[in-house]
């Protein structure tokens, strides 16, 4: 038995304030797990009112759905790492824009067949085409790029944004031609080139801009959401695709004021490139050579400082080093020593990957701070542990104006009196950008997993150190 219009639009009304509360949650750290929860509840309500909706006349094939779905999906969150969140959330993406897509074609065809069809619902069904088709696409080649199954330098090739512009004029005459007439080859010809643009616009796009990049994305499925609440006349659905669309667009835009840099830079620039320039200042420091530490010095300069920064990046997060970096914390509060870890925008590569990761080991959310917070007190610390960050620490980025970087904002890490770099090896960062924080005379590389490095620091202070 289903429920009457007006309890279903209470009921959407309900969902709709709880999803904001949910973003209002998600705003900080100290309020997330309020927002999820907030956020879980009202897509409860949401699919249980639209389950008992009049114009449900099966169960059958939804059941079906949702069970396979919701298996795949439990597995999917119990098996998932940290360090491979940014691909699940470009593969959650691209779902969304595949069912945009397949929605539209599935109402055109009925519709077709019923003789219901009206220009409205054709620009309806144009647009939600279009966005879902470069979502899918485009959320592919960066699942691709994350995963490493593409590489993650740019691919460029000449006449590629006349290329670009030339498809989104033809595919914009598909779909008002679409729209008007109804004609099969153009719904045809529109969505193949829809996929097309979606895969050229993101195949140029470097590594350093990856997580603006999934930022984005996450805004095109929002208003692909959007446009097939309009097809399907589900103002729920209109308004959570216009809150994803419009969060994911501000989120791009602040993270590309992190970067120095605008959206249409990051999404037409190809950067992330080899860098150029012979004579730049990366190579005159390279000639320098570069001083390696073991764990013991890092312990020595840690365990007398009065205050320690610790900068933890993509290397954190693959070797999976927050818990013992949340021990060598309390082990050197232990001693007196002040200790805070600097957050990055765009470290890691998604937004608020850093984040999360330190709130997973429990480490106190006033001991985190963001970058315009911090970059003041890195003169006046003793030491900077840097825990497998690169570009967002970089000197190059405000000394080397022939750098890829250049002018982008950083954590200041290399005006502290000792600067402790963990990594694996002399390779770049992922947007392939030489360091040359690791040339400046106050820095030292620590070499080999970051893990094993903190847990041999944690060990050391144990044991009394020096």
């Amino acid at each position: 038995m289903g429920i009457s219009d007006n309890a279903q639009a209470l009921a959407y009304l309900v969902s709709a304030v709880l999803f904001i509360l949910a973003l209002k949650g998600l705003t900080h750290p100290s309020t997330a797990r309020r927002g999820n929860y907030f956020g879980m509840l009202g897509m409860a309500i949401a699919i249980g009112a639209t389950l008992m909706g009049n114009e449900v006349q099966s169960y059958g094939l939804i059941v079906t759905g949702v069970v396979i779905g919701g298996v795949i999906g439990a597995v999917l969150a119990a098996r998932i790492q940290m360090t491979d969140m940014p691909q699940l959330v470009a593969a959650l993406h691209s779902f969304v824009g595949m069912a945009a897509v397949l929605v539209a074609i599935g109402t055109f065809i009925n519709r077709h067949a019923a003789g219901t069809l009206n220009p409205v619902l054709m620009a309806e069904l144009s647009a939600g085409i279009i966005i879902g088709a470069i979502t899918f696409s485009g959320s592919v080649i960066a699942f691709g790029k994350l995963q490493g199954l593409i590489s993650g330098k740019p691919v460029l090739f000449k006449g590629q944004h006349l290329l670009n512009a030339a498809l989104g004029v033809v595919i914009v005459l598909l779909g008002v031609h679409f729209a008007a007439t109804g004609s099969m080859v153009s719904l045809v010809l529109m969505t193949l080139l829809s996929f097309a643009v979606g895969f050229t616009l993101i195949i140029p796009i470097g590594g350093a801009d990856m997580p603006v990049i999934i930022s984005m994305l996450n805004s095109y499925s929002g208003w692909a959401a959007a446009a097939t609440g309009f097809t399907l006349h589900n103002n729920l659905l209109i308004i959570v695709g216009a809150l994803v669309g419009f969060s994911g667009a501000i989120l791009s835009y602040i993270m590309c004021r992190a970067m120095n840099r605008s959206i249409l830079h990051v999404v037409f620039g190809g950067f992330g490139g080899e860098s150029g320039g012979e004579a730049s200042a990366v190579g005159q420091a390279a000639e320098k050579g570069v001083k390696s530490a073991s764990v013991e010095d890092a312990v020595y300069w840690m365990e007398d400082a009065n205050k320690v920064i610790i900068v933890p990046g993509y290397g954190m997060a693959v070797a999976q080093a927050q818990h013992a970096l949340k021990e060598l914390m309390e082990l050197l509060e232990e001693r007196g020593v002040e200790v805070k870890f600097a957050i990055h925008p765009v470290a890691g590569r998604m937004p608020g990957h850093m984040n999360v990761l330190l709130a997973e080991a429990d480490i106190p959310y006033d001991h985190v701070f963001e970058m315009d917070e911090i970059n003041p007190e890195f003169p006046t610390a003793d030491v900077v542990l840097v825990v497998g960050a690169n570009d967002v620490v970089n000197p190059a980025a405000k000394e080397d104006a022939s750098s890829p970087i250049y002018g982008m904002p950083i954590l200041e890490a290399g005006k502290a009196k000792q600067v402790f770099f963990l990594k694996r090896s002399m390779r770049p960062g992922y947007s392939g950008v030489d360091n040359l924080l690791f040339y400046q005379d106050n820095t030292s590389l620590i070499f080999g997993d970051a893990k094993d490095s903190i847990e041999g620091m944690v060990a050391a202070l144990k044991g009394g150190g020096h």
